[in-house]
């Protein structure tokens, strides 16, 4: 039988570090194991005894074929939820779809009155190295309802096994596990006494045009995104390709970086891109292969030793949305591996702050089970993308219009429900006397009342004293904004719009950065 495990080892890979070790979160919601609680779709889906089996012959893999339990939703809402099982697979075709093939994921309605979303897929097929890890993780609204899992295929054939017996719903890490629980953050003066700091996410290349739009539009920050192959899986395997790409990305920063000079704007160096990518489930390959981690902190000692005197540095943002749903081997999950870069910076230069993302992309919720660092002049930024399906909605051009503030995912959303969604990152600022910054936030061009959710993020981050930048500043059409539109196809240049007019208002209240880390006078 020809195997496609080539394509198998390229992308996808044992999320442990060991072989064969279990991995386990913290349970939330009922036992989904019980083979008596499934059902098949069809006559190629069936149980035998703790294991789930989908075998389907050539020529008839052209729907899904699967076996299905219903899930009662109620422990999921409000919560961060990571599915994992074991699968293995033998002679499974390549599906037409990127993502389709080998199915584990969910279906369910965010309110009662929502259209159904489909966290999982992955799109996996082949033959797997025996039996291997696969998962996926949802953030579920207080309104989540009609729930449904789903394992096998679609529009494949050959055949996949389950094991029950490893399926799990829960969460890696919990508030319980936090250490450093009184640990209080200083910060030298110059920090402490900085400006407020207003900005912008920054293109995938900086030209001298956009430093001179941003002096205008009086920004005095930029986060400087280190990127390439976003959202792709199987990409920065090659180490010393990517060193090459990340040199010349780093050259193309110092030159933005000089040109900023005279504009009096600060970078905050935000490696976007990390070795090793992403795998099927969206980890960070760095959190389960060790040689990327080690990589990973190696490229950061280069970039301070590099970049470390410059006057216009403000901060190094590690990681950009980190994201680890299963175990890693010891010392290289999403925290600890921070952690050790940070130390290594620190031994480099001892000025410049280092910012600290928290897990699942950096949402504000896990704030609730992030630990500080037992060290002084620590940044610790968010992400605020939420609700996801108002600020991303018809991303690819289909979909429901979502209009705010208004009735979301079955609940109310306005000003204090974003405070709301915030409240973990304020408490986690309360205990730790740190400085938060808002690294991204943002909504889609054409999403109904999208400079009214801008307004209020920024209104909220003003109240607290938060440093932010917005996403993002000529990256896409979609966040841009200088452009205009009701969908993807339609996106225009515009000389001015409702989006641009909030965030220049509140870049007028901007100082330049004349005082801060990293080469300051």
């Amino acid at each position: 039988m020809r195997k496609t495990t080539v394509i198998l080892a390229a992308l996808m890979l044992a999320v442990l570090g060991t072989r064969g070790a279990e991995a386990r979160v913290s349970a939330i919601g009922p036992d989904l194991s019980r083979p008596s609680d499934w059902r098949a779709s069809d006559e190629f889906s069936r149980a035998e005894g703790n294991v789930l089996i989908t075998d389907v012959p050539a020529g008839k893999g052209t729907q899904q074929r699967c076996m299905e339990r219903v899930v009662d939703m109620t422990p999921y809402r409000g919560k961060t939820v990571t599915f994992l099982v074991k699968y293995r697979s033998i002679g499974v075709s390549r599906p037409p779809e990127a993502y389709n093939g080998i199915k584990f994921m969910l279906k369910y309605k965010p309110s009662p009155e929502s259209d159904f979303r489909w966290p999982g897929g992955n799109g996996m097929y082949g033959d797997s190295d025996g039996w291997q890890w696969t998962s996926f993780s949802e953030t579920f609204p207080a309104g989540a309802t009609s729930g449904t899992l789903i394992m096998g295929l679609q529009n494949s054939h050959g055949r996949v096994e389950f094991d029950l017996s490893t399926l799990q719903a829960g969460t890696l890490f919990t508030p319980e596990q936090r250490v450093n629980l009184d640990w209080k953050v200083r910060y030298p003066a110059e920090i402490a006494g900085h400006c407020r700091l207003r900005g912008v996410m920054s293109p995938g290349t900086i030209r001298y045009e956009d430093i001179r739009t941003l002096k205008e539009w009086n920004v005095n920050l930029i986060r400087a995104q280190l990127s390439r192959n976003w959202g792709k899986v199987g990409t920065e395997l090659d180490l010393e390709e990517y060193d090459r790409w990340l040199n010349g990305k780093l050259d193309d920063l110092e030159r933005a970086m000089d040109w900023a000079k005279e504009a009096g704007i600060k970078f905050v160096i935000d490696l976007h891109c990390l070795p090793g990518g992403r795998n099927l489930n969206s980890n960070m390959r760095m959190f389960a292969e060790k040689k990327y981690g080690d990589h990973f902190i190696e490229v950061w000692k280069r970039i301070a030793s590099r970049f470390k005197d410059h006057p216009q540095l403000y901060a190094y943002d590690l990681v950009n949305e980190p994201l680890q749903s299963v175990p890693a081997p010891e010392e290289y999950d999403y925290w600890n591996l921070q952690r050790r870069a940070a130390e290594a910076v620190r031994k480099i230069d001892g000025r410049t702050p280092i910012m600290i993302e928290s897990n699942m992309a950096d949402k504000p919720e896990t704030f609730a089970y992030l630990s500080p660092l037992a060290m002084d002049n620590i940044i610790y930024k968010v992400h605020m993308y939420a609700p996801h399906s108002f600020t991303h909605q018809r991303l690819a051009g289909e979909g429901p219009v979502v209009t705010y503030p208004g009735r979301i995912d079955g609940e109310m959303w306005d000003r204090e429900r974003i405070r709301r969604e915030l409240k973990p990152v304020i408490e986690f600022q309360k205990r730790h006397n740190c400085k938060i910054y808002v690294g991204e936030f943002s909504a889609i061009a054409w999403a109904p009342g999208a400079e009214k959710y801008l307004n209020d993020c920024i209104e909220v981050f003003e109240e607290l004293g938060w440093d932010w930048s917005y996403h993002a500043f000529r990256e896409w059409n979609g966040w841009s904004l200088e452009h205009e539109g009701d969908n993807p196809q339609t996106m225009k240049p515009a000389g001015t719009t409702p989006r641009r007019e909030v965030l220049l208002k509140y870049f007028k209240r901007n100082e330049k950065a004349q005082s801060s880390a990293g080469g300051a006078e």
